[in-house]
């Protein structure tokens, strides 16, 4: 039997990708291997996010080519797509698959092995609106599934490739997420996250379809526990849309609002489209639906432009919101964006203070939001099991998506359980400590 090796970077997109061509390859008769075993064939699907992204990506397939020189090395995903001339001279790569062709794994080795020719698998990713068939019934993951509804992006903000790696808005027919979700169900899943390039435009190439009337649908499934949504656009967070999702007992009360920066000129400049009012008035609206939700956000800093001010309006901002986590960047020059061209680019160490100034601000609020629910009783979904100082946890999300662990003395839970409890305090910088109900 030929073995297989996959290496994922990137996105929960990306991720959801490298597991349906796991499943391709199991299907077609393969061994699937860790990667750092020696196998025949080694797909590298590459994220090409940032020009470190793209620099990891090209580590990954040249440490695959040491591992065995024999062996078919395939390159997938944003990297090759965005940089598809330098792929072509990589003499490490036998095989290059765009976005929008990896359903067609399997037909594509098969021809290179008949061939012995490079084998080039790509198309222009902005000239289609077909969604790519791709689908799971497992995933790394053993308690909680990302599932891909939709791809591509018609945003273009001034920092990010992107738009040109996965082309325009494509959804996936609601029909094939919903028998998706069953599968999952059939194999033990709980808890699914829907997810995509920008999941608020799911359903605007469709007709009679958006995201709420999708997610509804979902909730509908039975088995499925836990529905999660993935990052959203702002925009999407009306009163309606908010009411609607709050009466679904599934949905998790944690959103992932991208924000990117607290100040409306920096905004501008990032081509984001809304205000920093329009963004408070979002959560405000979660906020008065779901009770203490859990909201978290990305924010860059050091974007091209951005003044002492403009970082310390974001740094307001932030506070007044009131995160329950946040992800800081470093604003990252990415070749072919139109930030990349701008003026007045910020020194490093000047981003390397603002981000740390930022960091310790995350703690603070994340540790005032874990606090906020101490003495509570919620539920956690049980993940796996750790070893913290000799006392043995098993460990979980609550549906805010905070960690938490509960003490497993009789050693009686099992992942994928939901265990009801109390929760008794801060157990670690990111984690609370649950007492359970019995």
């Amino acid at each position: 039997m030929k073995k297989a090796a996959l290496h994922n970077l990137g996105c929960k997109v990306n991720a959801y990708e490298t597991d349906a061509m796991q499943k391709l390859l199991k299907e077609g008769g393969y061994e699937i291997v860790p990667f750092s075993e020696v196998a025949d064939v080694y797909i590298i699907n590459t994220c090409s996010v940032t020009n470190m992204a793209d620099r990891k990506s090209r580590q990954m397939i040249h440490k695959a080519k040491k591992k065995n020189p024999e062996g078919i090395v395939i390159a997938t995903g944003c990297y090759v797509q965005t940089s598809l001339e330098d792929a072509k001279k990589d003499l490490a790569i036998d095989i290059i698959i765009g976005n929008n062709k990896k359903c067609e794994l399997i037909s594509i080795i098969e021809a290179y092995e008949k061939s012995k020719e490079e084998q080039i698998e790509y198309i222009d990713i902005n000239s289609t609106n077909e969604y790519e068939g791709l689908s799971i019934s497992s995933t790394a993951e053993h308690t909680r599934a990302y599932i891909k509804v939709q791809d591509g992006c018609n945003q273009f903000c001034s920092y990010c490739i992107i738009p040109y790696a996965r082309g325009r808005v494509r959804s996936r027919n609601s029909e094939e997420v919903l028998e998706e979700v069953r599968k999952l169900v059939e194999n033990g899943y709980k808890e699914v996250v829907l997810t995509g390039i920008h999941l608020s435009s799911y359903g605007i190439d469709l007709e009679e379809e958006n995201l709420l009337k999708l997610i509804i649908k979902v909730n509908e499934i039975e088995g499925i526990e836990r529905i999660r949504l993935g990052s959203l656009e702002p925009r999407i967070i009306t009163e309606e849309f908010v009411e609607s999702i709050s009466s679904l007992e599934k949905i998790c009360p944690h959103f992932h609002l991208s924000l990117q920066s607290g100040c409306d000129e920096t905004l501008k400049r990032m081509n984001r489209h809304y205000t920093t009012d329009e963004y408070l008035e979002g959560c405000n609206i979660l906020r008065k639906y779901f009770e203490n939700p859990g909201i978290t956000t990305d924010v860059i800093v050091g974007f091209p432009g951005e003044t002492e001010e403009e970082f310390n309006s974001t740094k307001e901002f932030l506070e007044k919101v009131h995160f329950s986590e946040m992800h800081i960047f470093k604003y990252s020059k990415r070749k072919g964006t139109k930030a990349a061209e701008m003026v007045n680019h910020i020194a490093e160490d000047i981003k390397t203070r603002r981000s740390n100034e930022l960091i310790r601000l995350e703690k603070k609020l994340n540790k005032e939001y874990m606090e906020s629910y101490i003495g509570k009783e919620t539920e956690i979904l049980i993940e796996e099991e750790l070893n913290l100082n000799g006392i043995v946890y098993q460990t979980g999300h609550t549906k805010e998506y905070i960690k938490a662990a509960v003490e497993d003395f009789e050693n009686e839970m099992d992942s994928n359980q939901i265990i009801k409890g109390k929760i008794k305090k801060i157990l670690t910088d990111k984690m609370i400590l649950l007492t359970k109900i019995h």
